[in-house]
């Protein structure tokens, strides 16, 4: 953990946040700006297209704020093999909900394999896609361990509900508090450091669950 905390605080650990939607992309540029090396990975290439190019398909995302920090700190791209050499894995996909009005799970259930294919020592995963109490723990968690990687002993695992209120100037990425939960102590003190260079208010909670539930 400390070697993870002094790259945080040195600005010197790779990000990745995984789905350029309206909760990713402000959080994946908040990191670039904060002068992070960030990947913004999506698999929809239109997306990283007009990403690469600085330009944004957010209504209430300037496309200038993208130009600023594109081919500099900020890395769109549908290559999830950076994940490989990123310190912090960020999973903002969507859980749309079903017509049992019950929350589509397959986004984060890929997602999850995927990182599990690139998982190392040391590293940090975050759950942000909003869902039911008990996901990080029941389905993140055991997908990531089937690597033989232990959480909270081998790497870092937390949830820390997305909180985005598109247009509102008053209450911006930076500015909403940020609930942080990991599944150990370490988890949510790793991840609550991370969010704390780009966040201003940072609440840690006592678990996973508890960060789960704060957003129902």
């Amino acid at each position: 953990m400390k070697k993870l905390k002094e790259k945080i605080e040195a600005k010197k650990a790779k990000v990745a946040v995984i789905g350029m939607g309206y909760v990713g992309l402000p959080l994946a540029i908040e990191f670039a700006k904060a002068g992070f090396i960030t990947y913004g990975l999506d698999i929809d290439q239109k997306k990283i297209t007009a990403l690469a190019g600085g330009r944004s398909y957010i209504k209430h995302i300037n496309s200038a704020e993208i130009k600023k920090v594109v081919k500099k700190t900020f890395l769109p791209s549908t290559e999830f093999k950076n994940l490989q050499s990123c310190d912090c894995a960020i999973i903002c996909v969507p859980t749309p909900l079903t017509e049992l009005k019950e929350p589509d799970m397959s986004y984060v259930f890929k997602t999850t394999e995927t990182i599990a294919k690139y998982l190392h020592r040391g590293q940090l995963v975050v759950l942000e896609s909003t869902t039911y109490p008990g996901t990080t723990d029941d389905v993140v968690k055991p997908i990531l361990e089937k690597t033989g990687l232990k959480a909270g002993k081998d790497f870092f695992l937390a949830f820390s509900p997305e909180r985005e209120d598109p247009g509102n100037k008053q209450f911006t990425t930076r500015t909403i508090p940020k609930v942080v939960g990991g599944i150990n102590k370490q988890s949510t003190d790793v991840a609550a450091l991370l969010y704390s260079r780009i966040i201003e208010k940072i609440v840690p909670v006592s678990s996973t669950k508890v960060a789960e539930s704060t957003k129902m």
